[in-house]
């Protein structure tokens, strides 16, 4: 029986509908629902005179973020989601809320003049459009050292969110007392943390770091930053001995100092996953991480990338999927899940997530590249990489990285004037295009001569690129992939038994069964190493494996897809064998 009086009719279900609808939970753009115990820190304005301070104010959003991200009752979305909205002249919070996927969002300007700093902050409920509190700080540098706890406190006390002992006092704890070593941090800080750290920010942080640290020898937030920069060094660039011992012994110091502090427990991690390669350990330093800051999308992305090396690639992807759902505008995530979907040849997939890498980081030269790659891979058209390469200023060339890019996609169209033209360009003497090392230009205009049938060009010009590759793996004998370059090498040189002795090599270091993200590409080298050295018996039934093996693509000439084999001039000497025809009817 209604409990309305029959005359409300249908004005009275209206209001029914009006109430249950009021009670249902928001939802994302994706139809998640928005939990009520959710923030965003928006990237504050920089108020300040001197607009180099800029850094100033990113470096308060993203110790305020850090600060919240240790409270397990709250659901923090990381800085590289909200940066999208850096200098928006409009927010409409409501949308900003259901694009990230929180109920309440958090905007602040800084103005920083000497050494005095004015902070004012308000947080709002964005679905409802309240504001639910807002403060002004104004204070010497020295004494907003700790204003990221006390911020973090009355944002948990506005959204009524209550703090254990143990998160209370990680929250408050000050990171250093000595401003000048803060302001080194918060400049490494927001260097490091861009979509495309390249080898030249790495070391611009790492020094960074290192100062902050000559500064305040007992900051251990910046001895823990530095141990994942040197780390990441290694891993990604220059796998030196120097490297090695200063991350660990970095990550070791942080821990002394701060044993609760969980970018310790993650720069530890990094240091037994990327260096030790033991990944059961490097797991339990990651969950201890996780649970002093149960918000740091950073340890869930390198947890999620540990399956992947060991080959679990659906777990992989479902992981990297649900830390995507979590934190939605977040590029270092999806330009993971762009490289999973990759691997598994996965190509509308992959390029959907490129499209969306591109979209939330328009700046980014890895989204550009990569969207390119995919395209060649998938369809075997290099039209979108050359027009997305086109967008890159000529003086914007980090590391090398766009020159080798123009000279490759020039190699693939068989373009070798083009190729020339995109060397000459460059005032630099090496780039960035395998892993763990530069690789000089006298190699790639070798290519040119050899992929025209200059032999004997083509050996003038490795050989003054020899010493370069022999004295990187004198520098760490023990890198695989070091060892995989100069078998690479020397098969373009014609070396043929050092060549396979030196692919072999790589691929006994750092076998599929140890990792099969690397490892595929060990076997990659090895595959294009004897197609060069006239190994025709030995390519054949590796090429046809690693067509099926989730990894063995990269935007690199070793790389094994189809359109690789059909187009590059790299495996010309196999090409008019009905074997390698047979490959090339193999789906993309």
């Amino acid at each position: 029986m209604s409990i309305l009086p029959s005359s409300a009719g249908s004005g009275g279900r209206s209001i029914i509908a009006m109430l249950v609808y009021q009670r249902l939970p928001f939802r994302t753009e994706t139809g998640e629902a928005i939990p009520e115990k959710s923030i965003a820190v928006l990237p504050f304005a920089n108020f300040s005179d001197d607009k180099e301070n800029a850094f100033f104010a990113d470096g308060i959003q993203d110790d305020i973020l850090t600060s919240l991200a240790q409270i397990g009752g709250l659901r923090v979305i990381s800085r590289s989601s909200v940066m999208q909205f850096t200098g928006a002249a409009v927010r409409n919070l409501r949308e900003i809320g259901k694009i990230l996927g929180v109920a309440n969002v958090l905007e602040g300007s800084v103005r920083r003049v000497g050494d005095r700093v004015v902070i004012n902050v308000q947080l709002i409920d964005a679905l409802h459009d309240r504001h639910l509190w807002a403060n002004r700080y104004d204070r010497a540098l020295v004494d907003s050292l700790g204003l990221q706890g006390e911020l973090a406190a009355e944002i948990a006390n506005a959204l009524r969110v209550a703090l254990n002992p143990d998160e209370k006092a990680r929250v408050e704890k000050q990171p250093t007392e000595n401003a000048d070593a803060y302001v080194f941090y918060l400049r490494a800080n927001q260097i490091e943390r861009n979509p495309d750290t390249l080898l030249e920010d790495f070391k611009k942080a790492e020094q960074l770091y290192a100062q902050a640290i000559t500064m305040d020898p007992k900051f251990a937030l910046a001895h823990a930053r530095l141990a994942s920069t040197r780390a990441a060094i290694f891993h990604f660039y220059e796998p030196l001995e120097s490297w090695k011992k200063s991350a660990r012994a970095e990550a070791e110091t942080a821990l002394q100092l701060q044993q609760n502090l969980a970018e310790a427990h993650l720069a530890l991690g990094q240091c037994i996953y990327w260096i030790d390669q033991d990944y059961d350990r490097a797991l339990r330093e990651f969950d201890t991480a996780l649970k002093l800051s149960p918000n740091n999308g950073e340890v869930g992305g390198l947890i999620a990338s540990i399956k992947r090396r060991q080959g679990r690639w659906p777990e992989a992807l479902e992981a990297f999927a649900r830390n995507q759902k979590i934190d939605p505008q977040n590029p270092n995530l999806v330009r993971n899940l762009l490289f999973t979907n990759t691997a598994l040849r996965r190509w509308p997939e992959a390029a959907h997530w490129a499209e969306k890498m591109r979209a939330m980081a328009p700046a980014s030269l890895v989204a550009k590249t990569q969207s390119g790659y995919v395209d060649f891979w998938w369809k075997g058209d290099t039209r979108l990489l050359k027009s997305l390469l086109s967008q890159v200023p000529a003086t914007t060339d980090p590391d090398g990285a766009i020159t080798s890019c123009r000279w490759e996609v020039a190699m693939i169209d068989r373009d070798f004037a083009a190729a020339q033209r995109a060397l000459d360009a460059s005032p630099l003497n090496e780039f960035s295009y395998t892993n763990a090392a530069s690789t000089p230009k006298s190699f790639f205009q070798g290519c040119i001569a050899l992929a025209q049938g200059d032999v004997a060009g083509a050996q003038n010009f490795f050989e003054s690129a020899r010493p370069v590759f022999e004295d990187a793996l004198k520098e760490s004998p023990g890198s695989a992939e070091r060892h995989a370059n100069l078998g690479w090498f020397y098969a373009f040189a014609g070396r043929k038994e050092d060549a396979i002795r030196e692919g072999r090599r790589a691929v006994e270091l750092k076998p599929e069964s140890a990792d099969a993200f690397d490892g595929a590409i060990m076997n990659c080298y090895l595959a294009l190493i004897y197609a060069r050295c006239g190994e025709k018996d030995l390519a054949f039934p590796l090429l046809e494996r690693l067509l099926k093996t989730p990894g063995a693509v990269d935007s690199v000439n070793y790389s094994v897809t189809v359109n690789d084999l059909k187009h590059r001039w790299e495996w010309d000497p196999i090409r008019e064998e009905a074997r390698f025809q047979k490959l090339l009817n193999a789906q993309p």
